[in-house]
């Protein structure tokens, strides 16, 4: 909330968390594509790059409808998984689903294999995410029960870990928790991606444990919280750089200074001439000419990569990287 404008952190959080959900999967991009790429002209570096955009753009995309409906609904989830998966297969209809251990190539789970199953189950996961009356569990552990029980049902024939990744996250929007999808969770499940894995299987071959779902909860909750303490730490950081690019361009190039210019600049990590003639309103030249000044003072440094220039802002890269 201290945020002079909130989409600077949809924009780059994220992006961050899509990068890490999408690494879960192996889907590895580097800092640099992502950020080279922009998903309004569909110009994409790299194939994996496309994938994170495409993650980040269904983060928002379901959180704009939680905002508008107050409800996550399976029209919501099947509308995540379309746009990460680029295609519109929705729930799966037939038989043969199995998750294999990559390692030994052991089926170590079999998740429900009939369209008519698959629908049952997403229609009673439907009803606990929106009926507050079902149970009294609070919202963080019925989150963890959420996620659970949604990887479980495997409702996708692919997109299932990302699109239950967006799932936590737009739940806790849905309850209030969060007033934008911009939780880092995907980058602590990332870090503790085998002790996640381990966790989300034992309850699944041993249900009536409570050591196990015990585990499981604790595990979450502690993502949780350390996500959130990082997430604050990041966005504190964003806050300190803006307030001295702010300062800095007031102080040595006044003439150019605008909030337009300060948005842009920590709104794509990397900018580019076409980015800011289009964000400010202002001619090609102009624009030009604004960056190369900021290059001049130190606030950006300019890069040719094939035929585009770039003007990367380290000091904000070098935050959302470390």
């Amino acid at each position: 909330m201290t945020m002079p404008n909130q989409y600077i952190l949809l924009a780059t959080l994220s992006l961050q968390e899509a990068k890490e959900s999408s690494e879960i999967e192996n889907i590895i991009t580097t800092q640099d594509d992502l950020y080279r790429s922009y998903y309004p002209t569909q110009q994409f570096i790299s194939t994996s790059a496309k994938e994170v955009h495409n993650y980040a753009k269904a983060l928002t995309t379901g959180f704009d409808t939680i905002t508008t409906t107050g409800l996550l609904t399976n029209n919501t989830i099947i509308d995540i998984q379309q746009i990460i998966e680029s295609n519109n297969a929705g729930f799966r209809t037939q038989g043969g689903t199995q998750l294999v251990d990559q390692q030994n190539k052991k089926t170590v789970y079999t998740p429900p294999q009939t369209g008519q199953k698959i629908i049952a189950l997403m229609s009673d996961l439907e009803r606990f995410i929106n009926d507050d009356q079902l149970s009294d569990y609070d919202d963080l552990v019925k989150m963890a029960l959420i996620h659970h029980q949604f990887e479980s049902i495997h409702p996708f024939y692919d997109g299932n870990g990302r699109t239950g990744r967006i799932l936590n996250i737009l739940y806790l929007s849905k309850q209030k928790l969060l007033g934008a999808p911009i939780l880092y969770l995907s980058r602590y499940l990332n870090r503790h991606k085998t002790e996640y894995y381990q966790l989300l299987q034992a309850v699944r071959d041993n249900k009536s444990n409570n050591d196990d779902w015990q585990a499981w909860l604790l595990f979450m909750l502690k993502a949780l919280q350390v996500t959130s303490q990082d997430t604050l730490k990041t966005i504190k950081g964003i806050i300190a750089l803006m307030l001295n690019c702010k300062q800095t361009i007031k102080a040595k190039l006044p003439k150019i200074y605008s909030h337009e210019l300060i948005n842009n600049l920590f709104t794509h990590p990397y900018t580019k001439v076409e980015f800011v003639t289009d964000e400010l309103g202002i001619h090609r030249n102009t624009a030009s000419k604004y960056l190369n000044q900021l290059v001049d003072i130190g606030l950006l440094t300019k890069h040719k990569l094939g035929k585009d220039n770039y003007y990367l802002n380290r000091e904000l890269y070098d935050l959302l990287s470390s």
